[in-house]
């Protein structure tokens, strides 16, 4: 929402207002500075959508405020033009509405025009994320990264690496909904009350690494050459793509680190497949590319992959973890229900690389148990576990 700064104006007073914490509103408007405000300057209030109101015989400002539940002054506010004492009949005004539900709807088959789409959602209702792009898949799909919060402690959690683990995506977006509404309204998650968090904490989404595969899983094949010819020749012309792991072309993004990589690719496919190839060398793909160059060019105090399934966390990496890794592993599970797991048979995979290399705390967190894909009569479960984690992630 927008409104326009009269004289006399302050972000203080925009926040006592509105009842939206200050920093969220500095961090909304990042090209004012809030001690020059000029009359006229665009102004944006996170947390608010409007809606239109039509005068009708008897109307007052106090009383449409009165009705909608708005102190008087925000509709004056948001409708500059209007003169409170000479309301028209018919005129159209807008009334502040401050967003206390979920602004996405994430218990659906979800691909990446959907997870655009809601990211956009939010972005136009809490304008203080920052979204950026960190690369492009193979098709030439923008792979989005979101940040949020000013603390000096880096969280990263990512989603889809594989594709027919899509619903690790919408886990994510919903938190981040859930996130956005607590710190907008100045409330908790869990008895947990979310403004300092926000202060101490960046958290990092990247919520759909595999999107081409993820596409490929939801929707089915591409209607673009070469790539529909290729994923059915690799996939013995099936077009069933329920098993389908890989990116589009062939290659598993989680095998694609390097960390011990040529023991993955010893183990594994030689050739292009639906799941397991780690390619002919680490980072050869332009989202494992994407993924190394986020990382490299960040600070994380701690990274977490959500793939499925088996309801555990792997945490280990050749015995180069941390000791709260340990500390912090183990609050997770006791949030979550999920059993910690050191070591396994695996290497190559974002979480061990980021273990290898700095030496800091890297979860690969296998929400829910079944087959893949799993279905969506899970999500609930799955969300309301991961929400545990996601949390503990920023406040541990």
């Amino acid at each position: 929402m927008e409104i326009r700064v009269r004289g006399g104006d302050s972000f203080w007073g925009y926040s006592q207002l509105f009842g939206v914490p200050i920093q969220l509103l500095l961090d909304s408007n990042p090209g004012i500075n809030p001690q020059a405000l000029m009359i006229g300057q665009t102004v944006k209030i996170p947390g608010y959508v409007t809606r239109e109101y039509q005068i009708v015989p008897g109307d007052t400002i106090w009383q449409i405020a009165r009705t909608a539940g708005v102190p008087q002054d925000t509709l004056l506010l948001l409708n500059p033009s209007i003169q409170a004492n000479s309301l028209r009949v018919g005129q159209i005004i807008q009334i502040p509405v401050r967003v206390t539900n979920y602004m996405v709807h994430t218990s659906r088959p979800y691909d990446y025009g959907d997870m655009l789409e809601d990211l956009n959602t939010l972005a136009e209702v809490y304008p203080f994320i920052r979204i950026q792009s960190i690369g492009t898949s193979v098709m030439g799909k923008e792979l989005p990264e979101i940040r949020i919060g000013i603390g000096s402690k880096q969280v990263h959690a990512n989603a889809s690496f594989h594709a027919n683990e899509w619903i690790t995506t919408p886990v994510l977006i919903r938190f981040l909904n859930e996130y956005l509404l607590a710190l907008t309204n100045n409330g908790s998650i869990r008895g947990l009350v979310m403004n300092p968090l926000y202060e101490s904490t960046m958290l990092s989404l990247v919520p759909m690494v595999d999107p081409d595969g993820v596409d490929l899983v939801v929707n089915g094949l591409p209607s673009e050459e070469p790539y529909r010819s290729d994923v059915l020749a690799i996939n013995g012309e099936s077009s069933d793509f329920s098993g389908w792991k890989a990116n589009i072309r062939g290659v598993d993004l989680n095998n694609q680190f390097p960390a011990l990589w040529e023991r993955q690719a010893e183990i594994g496919p030689q050739a292009p497949a639906p799941r397991n190839y780690p390619g002919t060398a680490p980072l050869t793909e332009p989202e494992s590319q994407a993924m190394a160059n986020l990382t490299w060019n960040s600070n994380f105090s701690r990274v977490l992959a959500f793939h499925t399934q088996g309801r555990v966390i792997y945490w280990g990496f050749e015995g180069l973890q941390p000791p709260e890794s340990e500390v912090i592993v183990n609050e997770f599970a006791r949030v979550s229900g999920y059993e910690p797991i050191e070591y396994v048979e695996s290497w190559a995979g974002f979480k061990d690389w980021f273990i290898q290399d700095w030496r800091r705390p890297g979860f690969t967190i296998e929400v829910g148990q079944g087959t893949n894909p799993l279905p969506l009569s899970q999500f609930e479960q799955i969300y309301q576990e991961s929400l545990g984690i996601l949390l503990a992630s920023l406040y541990m």
